[in-house]
C-alpha cells in the first residue's frame, strides 16, 4: 500500500510539539495512516478556541519519528489546525486527532481546553475529529493504554464518520490497559470550578497572582463522563460547535421576548 492509499491524519495538540503525549499519538496514528503534525512550539494549555489576530505567525519544519511531515507553530492549537487544513496540505485530510493531552478534559474543562478546541475546529471544517486526554498531568505519564484506546476510537471514526460540526471528546482514566473496564459513550457532567487567585510576592516584594481552584462536580448520575472516569471507564462525549440552547427557544418566545 502506498501513501496515497492510506488515510491522511492531521495530529495537533496544546501541550506543544515536544510533549510526550503527542509523540505517543503520532506513533500509534502511524499504524493507521500517513501522519502530518502541526503543533504549538510551546505549551498552550487553557487557550480554548483562541486564534492569533494581532501578531505574526511562524512555522518551523520539524522531525518526528514516523510522521511524513511535522511543523511547530508559534500560534495557538486552533491556529495549528488552520495551518494544517488551509496552508500545508494539498490533499484531503481524512481524520484530525488532538492530544494526547496531559490531564483530563472532561465536563466543563472542554470549554477551556486547547486540545478540544483544536478538535472542534477540525469538526467545524468538516473533518472527522477526536480529542484525546489522559487523566495524568505527569510528564512521565504512561500513555500505553491511551494509545490503544486512541487507535480503537480512530479506526471506528474512520469507518463510520462523524456529523459535520461534531467531534469526540475522549478521556482515558489513569489506569493500566488491563484495568480499564471498557468505553462509555456519555454526556458531559454538570460541574464548575470554584476559583480563586492566590497572592504571592516576587523577589522584589511586589505582589503577583496565581489562579487556583477546586473542581466541583454537581452531577452524580451514571451517564456522565465524570462517573465513567471515576469508575474505571474511558469516557466518550460527542461535542458540538452549536452552543444554542434549543430547548429554551420556545420558552423565550412564549415569554414575550420575541417581537
Amino acid at each position: 500500500m502506498n501513501n496515497m492509499d492510506k488515510p491522511l491524519i492531521l495530529v495537533v495538540n496544546d501541550d506543544g510539539i515536544t510533549a510526550p503525549g503527542i509523540q505517543s499519538l503520532v506513533e500509534v496514528m502511524c499504524e493507521i495512516g500517513e501522519v502530518m503534525v502541526v503543533a504549538p512550539d510551546k505549551p498552550m494549555s487553557g487557550m480554548g478556541h483562541a486564534i492569533t489576530l494581532n501578531a505574526s505567525l511562524r512555522l518551523s519544519e520539524r522531525q518526528l519519528p514516523g510522521a511524513a511531515k511535522a511543523y511547530s507553530c508559534s500560534g495557538t492549537p486552533v491556529d495549528c489546525v488552520k495551518f494544517g487544513t488551509k496552508k500545508l496540505n494539498g490533499r484531503k485530510i481524512d481524520l484530525l486527532v488532538s492530544g494526547i493531552n496531559h490531564g483530563s478534559n472532561s465536563s466543563v474543562n472542554v470549554i477551556y481546553s486547547g486540545t478540544m478546541s483544536a478538535a472542534l475546529e477540525g469538526a467545524m471544517e468538516g473533518l472527522p475529529s477526536i480529542g484525546f486526554s489522559l487523566c495524568d498531568h505527569s510528564i512521565d505519564a504512561d500513555f500505553s493504554a491511551a494509545m490503544k484506546i486512541a487507535k480503537e476510537v480512530a479506526l471506528n471514526v474512520l469507518e463510520n464518520g462523524m456529523p459535520h460540526g461534531t467531534c469526540l471528546n475522549v478521556n482515558i482514566p489513569k489506569l493500566k490497559a488491563d484495568e480499564i473496564k471498557g468505553i462509555k459513550v456519555c454526556r458531559q457532567a454538570i460541574a464548575y470550578w470554584d476559583e480563586d487567585f492566590e497572592e504571592r510576592l516576587d523577589p522584589y516584594g511586589n505582589p503577583y497572582y496565581w489562579l487556583t481552584g477546586k473542581f466541583c462536580n454537581m452531577d452524580n448520575k451514571e451517564d456522565t463522563d465524570e462517573w465513567a472516569l471515576e469508575n474505571g471507564y474511558v469516557s466518550v462525549v460527542p461535542v458540538m460547535s452549536d452552543f444554542t440552547n434549543h430547548a429554551l427557544i420556545k420558552d423565550l418566545k412564549n415569554g414575550g421576548l420575541e417581537r
